[in-house]
């Protein structure tokens, strides 16, 4: 069983609004010589890593929802600068569509169960909504 991690993509208004974000990160990923996938900072390495790098994804939530995924590549230390020891989560490039699952809002990352992780979602179905058409069904308990 997969070990996954769940993370709020603050500011992002869709999937599309946090694809924009990664491809700019992307281009400063390879002005400065490293590999073209996106990354998330974060200050804490997970303990976990064995495990969440065996087939993981971050779940990411977006305005109120779990609505996207993306599989793990690694994790990478480093030392910013001010001396803080950092991680760097290395992402594959693809955003995954999910099934719109409602969460509420948390600080930081969490880990997550394969079985409280929401299924890819299928075409034409609610992934395809629009965000404020997804939430009103959220809302209404139809989705």
């Amino acid at each position: 069983m997969s070990l996954h991690m769940i993370k709020l993509s603050v500011g992002s208004e869709s999937i599309d609004t946090l694809a924009a974000w990664q491809q700019t990160r992307i281009k400063e990923a390879v002005a400065q010589g490293l590999s073209p996938n996106p990354r998330h900072y974060t200050r804490v390495k997970p303990k976990r890593e064995a495990e969440l790098l065996d087939g993981g994804s971050i779940y990411w939530v977006i305005k109120g929802a779990i609505r996207a995924r993306q599989n793990l590549v690694a994790f990478e230390s480093y030392t910013d600068e001010e001396g803080v020891r950092r991680c760097a989560i290395v992402l594959d490039p693809e955003l995954v569509p999910t099934r719109t699952t409602p969460h509420r809002a948390f600080q930081g990352w969490r880990y997550l169960t394969e079985d409280k992780a929401p299924q890819d979602a299928v075409p034409g179905e609610d992934a395809d909504l629009p965000d404020d058409l997804a939430r009103d069904l959220q809302d209404l308990g139809l989705l």
